[in-house]
């Protein structure tokens, strides 16, 4: 009998190439799809890519969303029985710089990947959203039934975009999709533009690190292990229309059609402060903070309600900041060969 297929695009990225090597011990065949772009350094994708390809159920193919053909091409040679679309140009700061990344990554490859589920029965995509969506909104913690209207950033709005695009391939064509608004996920093998990549290579080098809204900010941070474990219970978990849906009063989460949209963070936000803090310990070495105003595009605060993710699937984010961050600091000297 053979091994149900799962497309993981973004595969070569942060998430996704802990989820590839997830879903290959869960007895998956995986194939991987990532066009290796420069956002950040190639070398780091190239070296997570090297370790899924000695997986022998993992398959990588290079190829970027905006291709229409090849990933329709891609779909004629696979029978995928999910697709999880990790594939976006991510980071809030760099949709100031170069908008248009956002528009071809986020909107017409998420277009492309929606089609090509559409044409070829797909039973389930799951996709990557945000916490970004959550905008303005300040009632905290940010729940999936709140309405999410007042992005603050380009890459936000795209992320509340998919969404919207999603809702409308579930209603249209009956297309079972779930969103996931991630919040802050780090760890081992993380992004070099996230806040605790940036902090431990500049505490290690002995500069400063900037710290913003002079650190007035909570972050859900929530550790990589957690984050994954989440993914993998919702692939298994369709949707299906809510019965109790009613257009009187809509609940943004649910739907009449086959559409579902989680929270999945940590529900125990912390103060930049205190991660730093958590940092300082697992490096053995006091910050230099340069305090800075809040940025463009940024939030205060972050705080899932993770709630109705729990309930279906029984998750429950189990690692504390200090065992992540000490988890992370181990993977960073080993890697940069930091003695």
């Amino acid at each position: 009998m053979s091994k149900p297929t799962v497309l993981v695009t973004g595969s070569a990225g942060f998430i996704g190439f802990h989820l590839a090597q997830r879903l290959v011990k869960n007895g998956y065949h995986v194939v991987g799809i990532d066009n290796m772009n420069e956002y950040y350094d190639v070398n780091l994708k190239t070296s997570r890519n090297k370790l899924l390809l000695e997986l022998s159920e993992f398959e990588f193919r290079q190829l970027d969303l905006i291709d229409k053909s090849a990933l329709l091409g891609l779909f004629d040679q696979y029978s995928f029985t999910t697709v999880v679309n990790l594939a976006a140009q991510a980071g809030v700061r760099y949709s100031l710089e170069n908008p248009q990344a956002y528009i071809d990554s986020n909107i017409q490859g998420f277009m492309n990947v929606l089609e090509a589920c559409r044409h070829h029965s797909v039973e389930h995509l799951v996709y990557a959203s945000s916490s970004s969506v959550y905008g303005a909104n300040t009632l905290l913690p940010f729940s999936v039934n709140h309405n999410v209207d007042h992005p603050m950033s380009l890459y936000a709005a795209t992320k509340k975009a998919d969404e919207l695009m999603a809702h409308t391939y579930s209603s249209l064509y009956q297309l079972p999709t779930t969103g996931l608004r991630f919040f802050t996920v780090y760890g081992p093998w993380g992004r070099p533009d996230m806040a605790l990549f940036l902090f431990t290579k500049a505490i290690l080098e002995g500069r400063p690190i900037q710290v913003f809204n002079n650190g007035r900010m909570q972050r859900d941070f929530t550790y990589i292990d957690d984050i994954i474990e989440g993914v993998v219970r919702v692939m298994e978990s369709i949707p299906i229309p809510d019965q109790e849906w009613n257009g009187k009063s809509p609940n943004p989460a649910t739907s009449y059609a086959p559409y579902r949209l989680f929270n999945i963070g940590n529900n125990n936000p912390v103060q930049l402060l205190d991660f730093i803090d958590a940092l300082e310990t697992s490096l053995q070495t006091k910050a230099i903070m340069e305090l800075m105003p809040l940025q463009p595009g940024d939030v205060p605060d972050t705080f899932a309600d993770i709630e109705s993710l729990s309930n279906l699937t029984g998750f429950k984010p189990s690692t504390s900041i200090q065992e992540g961050i000490s988890q992370f600091v181990t993977w960073y000297k080993q890697y940069y060969k930091v003695s």
